[in-house]
C-alpha cells in the first residue's frame, strides 16, 4: 500500500503525530490485515509512535519500522559503523536508535536528495559514495544507508570501498522473511 501524502500532510498540518495521523496509520494497517498481509513494513522513520501503535494493535503480525532491522544488522556486525543520510534531520534523530554499544559516525550525503528529486540518480549515487569515502577514511568498517531512497547507491558504495553496506530495505526484507519462516 502506498500513501505518499503522509509526510507532506504531517509537514503541512503543523500538528505533529496527532489523533488524525494515528487514525490514518490504523486505517492503513487494518486494511492491510483485512486483505491478507502477513507483515507490515513502514518506510518513513518520522512516524515512529504511529508505527508502534500499529504494532501493539496487531501484536500477532510482524510490524517493522523502516530502520529497525538495519540498526539490528549493524549491531550484529559490530565494528565502526558509518551512517549516511541524504536528509539532514535523519542524522539528528536516527543515531539514538542504535544501541550504545555501536560505534557510530554520521555523514550527510550533501546534494544527494536534491539530485534524486531532479532525476539525476548518478549524481545522487556519487554524493553517497563521497560521504562513504569520508567515513571509511575515518575508520568506519561498515556503511549504513539511512533511507530507503539511498539503497540504489549501495552497489556503487560497495564497489568503491569494498566494505559491507547495509540498506534499510535489504535488512527489512531479510528480517521479515526470517519472522515469517
Amino acid at each position: 500500500l502506498l500513501d505518499d501524502s503522509l509526510s507532506a500532510d504531517l509537514a503541512r498540518s503543523g500538528r505533529g503525530l496527532d489523533d488524525a495521523m494515528h487514525a490514518r496509520f490504523t486505517a492503513l494497517a487494518d486494511y492491510a490485515v483485512a486483505t491478507g498481509a502477513q507483515a507490515i513494513l513502514f518506510t518513513c522513520s518520522a512516524f515512529g509512535p504511529c508505527i508502534e501503535a500499529v504494532a501493539r494493535r496487531h501484536a500477532g503480525l510482524p510490524v517493522l519500522k523502516p530502520n529497525e532491522a538495519m540498526v539490528q544488522d549493524a549491531a550484529d556486525l559490530g565494528g565502526r559503523v558509518g551512517l549516511i543520510a541524504s536528509f539532514a534531520p535523519t542524522l539528528a534523530s536516527m543515531p539514538e536508535e542504535f544501541p550504545a554499544s555501536v560505534y557510530l559516525r554520521c555523514a550527510l550525503a550533501t546534494g544527494a536528495m536534491d539530485a534524486l528529486n531532479r532525476g539525476d540518480a548518478e549524481a545522487h549515487d556519487r554524493a553517497v559514495v563521497a560521504a562513504a569515502q569520508v567515513l571509511a577514511a575515518a575508520g568506519c568498517s561498515v556503511i549504513a544507508l539511512a533511507q530507503f531512497s539511498m539503497a540504489r547507491a549501495a552497489p556503487a558504495v560497495r564497489d568503491a570501498l569494498g566494505l559491507p553496506v547495509l540498506t534499510t530495505p535489504e535488512s527489512a526484507v531479510r528480517a521479515l522473511r526470517a519472522r515469517l519462516a
